[in-house]
């Protein structure tokens, strides 16, 4: 068997309308609409439309899809009660991929596989994910839950029941622009286990819960928690320089750098650099933004690597004022729109995905030894 690479890298797993990258022109679309296209017009709420059916909506469409988010923001009782009941420095991630896991239990149509049950099951998620986070978030600070506003959007009600205060239009316009640039990645590490999940025609909770599952290592949805953590580490540009120095010589990999698909800019990074600048002004952050552009510059000529999409997020959300291990569960509630829809694209033409490896193992046809032998 001819060998593929490690990590299947360059490998073509299936077919998909999603998602186009080309990682030398540091190029990304959602349905054939660039990103760059999409953080400047769409809401998010259009984009979660555009990723389900291939198109931009209809004022009507848009409508009724704003008013079903709403409508299914509620968990389940039980839901919200294991919440309250966790004990305390409960990891967020292992949280939601439970609580997701969870809300299938008290779905009637959980196991429904007809296309229109899916579609509203993605819905639920969608919105669902989001109350999760929210109410984690106050319940294990002793807060009372908040409930949703229904004239917020998707973006505002999020930054509303997470702190229970109204965020301002650019607040809330900058979170949406973070959502849609955090959407849809092809098939990243996530979106490949939840493909691979409904591949063998599970229900699609149990293909999200795998996701999830794959978003929590550090490899794939971690790095702008630990890229926050490094710039906090530091008070001034010289410290934060010399501790890059002393890393990099030291060969520890400086979170926020590189891409496994990109060779160039990340396209999500130059809108996310922009959106930190303006966070770090309006909230008197504007150090942490010093700082980042200076280490940006340091390693891309002395490295040759770029700032990815996790580099500038990272401080985006901390002047948003998230908590730094939420930030991979936002992840997750961007991500939602990626991931069901790439789970209903599965199930439209499904063929269970079984890949085969390359063996490397003791030559075949061993003699058996018996065990006072050996």
């Amino acid at each position: 068997m001819a060998g593929t690479g490690a990590g299947l890298e360059g490998i073509v797993a299936t077919e998909s309308r999603l998602c186009y990258i080309d990682g030398d022109a540091g190029l990304l679309s959602y349905q054939g609409f660039r990103i760059e296209t999409l953080a400047q017009n769409a809401t998010f709420e259009e984009v979660i439309f555009l990723l389900w059916n291939g198109r931009l909506p209809k004022q009507s469409e848009l409508d009724s899809l704003q008013a079903a988010l709403v409508a299914h923001r509620e968990i389940p009782a039980p839901v919200e009660a294991f919440l309250a009941g966790l004990p305390k420095g409960s990891s967020p991630m292992h949280v939601l991929r439970t609580a997701v896991s969870m809300l299938a239990i008290y779905d009637p149509q959980a196991n429904d596989m007809s296309p229109e049950a899916n579609a509203l099951k993605a819905v639920k998620l969608m919105a669902q994910t989001t109350t999760i986070v929210t109410s984690f978030d106050r319940l294990r600070n002793g807060h009372k839950v908040v409930a949703g506003d229904p004239k917020q959007s998707f973006a505002g009600n999020f930054l509303y029941t997470l702190t229970g205060k109204k965020p301002d239009d650019v607040m809330e316009k900058t979170f949406d622009i973070a959502l849609t640039l955090h959407a849809e990645h092809e098939l990243n590490a996530s979106t490949f286990a939840a493909r691979v999940t409904a591949a063998t025609l599970s229900d699609i909770y149990s293909a999200i819960t795998s996701g999830i599952g794959a978003l929590r290592g550090p490899l794939h949805g971690g790095a702008n928690e630990e890229v926050i953590k490094l710039l906090l580490e530091v008070k001034s540009v010289d410290e934060a320089l010399a501790m890059i120095k002393d890393k990099l010589a030291n060969k520890v990999k400086i979170p926020g750098f590189g891409h496994r698909v990109y060779h160039t800019t990340d396209p999500r990074a130059a809108s996310l650099k922009g959106m930190a600048k303006d966070l770090g002004e309006r909230t008197g952050h504007q150090l942490l933004y010093e700082i980042s552009t200076k280490i940006e510059t340091y390693i891309k000529e002395n490295k040759g690597l770029n700032a990815n999409v996790d580099f500038y997020s990272a401080s985006a959300y901390y002047s948003l004022g998230i908590p730094i291990d939420l930030f991979t569960p936002i992840f997750a509630v961007s991500r939602m729109s990626g991931w069901t829809a790439h789970v209903l694209e599965q199930y439209k033409n499904n063929r269970l995905i079984r890949p085969r490896a390359e063996y490397l193992g003791p030559e075949v046809g061993q003699k058996w030894v018996a065990i006072a032998e050996r």
